[in-house]
């Protein structure tokens, strides 16, 4: 199923929560997120609903076109793995050294 919205926040999250449930009880669980430019932290609430909607129908749910921003909500909260996000310690990070006050 493609999300097709620029952004998921706390304005369309449960709509859009109820529209991948629906989509994965009637044997959907493959989710393309590659239209999503901005989210917040309900989009991370999203995908763990959506991913307790697969578990309980024995599916796995699959995602792709995860932006990066919503990975960086998943790793702050820990659920990273839970949503199947890329490890982001494989980019470069900022050091120290190069944040300035």
């Amino acid at each position: 199923m493609k999300i097709d919205v620029e952004r998921i926040d706390n304005s369309n999250a449960a709509s859009l929560i109820q529209l991948g449930e629906a989509a994965i009880r009637d044997g959907d669980s493959h989710f393309d997120l590659s239209a999503v430019k901005r989210c917040d932290s309900s989009a991370v609430a999203l995908l763990l609903a959506w991913q307790r909607a697969a578990h309980a129908q024995g599916k796995q749910l699959q995602l792709e076109g995860i932006p990066a921003s919503l990975c960086s909500l998943a790793t702050l909260y820990g659920v990273d793995a839970l949503v199947s996000c890329p490890s982001l310690q494989s980019k470069p990070s900022m050091s120290s050294s190069a944040i300035r006050a």
